[in-house]
């Protein structure tokens, strides 16, 4: 597919003239006469590259234009050009993101050199950023604390088995990402790793999202569902938050998990699967069954090999390398560096973070995004975080 290019000059004659050069070099045009038209162009179809006008009469001028396409899409390469610019207009647009600034009257050669390493670079930067999100999620347990390097080293021994394992730990400590992990070292690594929050199926749903149905098994079913266990063959079933099942769910699950097979809401027959099971919760499943709320002999059946993860209070040498683990990924994601100074990471440490990873992390996002430049300070982490280390950040998004 040919590289689209948005030429936006208020001058025809221009916009012509390049774009009959671009399109006899196999590239696609598009075209705006204005700052706002470019803006809604861009909106509207995104393009791989944008050749800019500085001075562009009928809307906002080329400087306010590229502000506002980097904020609307900060990969996209922007080249700036214009016949009157000053060393000030070329400084302000490479500080605004702009890759380059070509002065008119403008060269098919310049033009198109120029062209083509904007876009050779914005792959690039593209790949490096698919690798990085790759990598990060290949190995997601990061930190250096004992506490760390003792999870590690269960999560090695026990992979390789086909054994349950019962993952606890508070919310946001990363239960899924150690049964990932898990998932990912074992002889099924190759097979599907299925995910399901138990909290989040409704209780009437429960049975269909599980085992699934047959066609009219009930009012609505108009085909035949697979669920989870069946999606889950021959690979990996993780059950989160697996202490908020009811009753006939428990029943249900633990008749799989003796018999290995499974029956489809509405089903005459039994369906045999293959799947090993791993659960996760955040309560004490041992005072639940004390209580009547979970079934001692399905408690059996999940604790074969118990993995706790300890909260991340408990473990404040770890948050130093995570901050520098989601620093890297926000500035992927922003496509800018993003760097926590000494005296925010130190403050960041001090915080007991009852939201464990999860909450520093979004924390992280938030601070990166609002930060004045590339290097967040103390400053900036003292007006989100308490710097008594007690109560919560101020402004805390919903769902922590």
């Amino acid at each position: 597919m040919s590289p689209r290019i948005l030429l936006a000059d208020d001058e025809a004659n221009i916009r012509r003239m390049v774009a009959a050069l671009l399109e006899s070099e196999g590239f696609d045009t598009a075209e705006a006469a204005n700052g706002t038209a470019a803006l809604a162009a861009v909106e509207r179809d995104p393009p791989d590259a944008v050749l800019l006008d500085l001075m562009m009469p009928g809307g906002p001028d080329g400087l306010a234009t590229l502000d506002q396409l980097k904020r609307m899409a900060p990969d996209l390469p922007v080249v700036m050009m214009s016949g009157k610019a000053n060393l000030a207009d070329a400084v302000k647009a490479t500080k605004l993101g702009a890759f380059q600034f070509l002065e008119k009257p403008l060269t098919p050669e310049g033009v198109l050199t120029t062209l083509r390493a904007a876009l050779a670079l914005s792959r690039t930067l593209a790949e490096n950023r698919r690798l990085h999100e790759a990598l990060g999620h290949a190995d997601p347990l990061v930190g250096v604390s004992k506490a760390m390097e003792d999870l590690r080293a269960l999560i090695a021994r026990v992979a390789p088995t086909d054994a349950r394992v019962l993952i606890t730990g508070e919310s946001g400590t990363g239960k899924e990402l150690v049964a990932s992990a898990i998932h990912r070292q074992s002889a099924r690594a190759r097979r599907s790793f299925v995910c399901v929050n138990s909290a989040a199926i409704p209780k009437d749903l429960v049975e269909s999202e599980m085992f699934g149905h047959e066609r009219g098994a009930f009012t609505g079913a108009t085909e035949r569902r697979v669920g989870r266990f069946e999606l889950a063959d021959g690979g990996t079933l993780f059950l989160d938050e697996v202490g908020d099942l009811g009753p006939e769910a428990q029943a249900k699950l633990l008749r799989v998990l003796e018999a290995g097979v499974i029956e489809r809401l509405g089903g005459e027959k039994p369906v045999r699967v293959d799947v090993r099971v791993i659960a996760a919760t955040n309560k004490d499943l041992g005072k639940a069954s004390q209580h009547g709320q979970f079934r001692d002999d399905l408690l059996f059946r999940l604790n074969v090999l118990p993995i706790h993860i300890p909260p991340l209070r408990e473990r404040p040498d770890d948050i130093p390398p995570l901050v520098l683990h989601f620093a890297s990924r926000q500035a992927a994601r922003l496509g800018r560096p993003v760097r926590f100074d000494a005296g925010a990471v130190q403050l960041l440490m001090s915080y007991p973070w009852p939201g464990n990873a999860r909450e520093l992390a979004n924390i992280l996002e938030r601070l990166a995004i609002l930060a004045a430049g590339d290097v967040v300070t103390a400053d900036d982490v003292a007006r989100v975080v308490p710097v008594d280390g007690g109560g919560a950040p101020a402004l805390a998004p919903e769902g922590w």
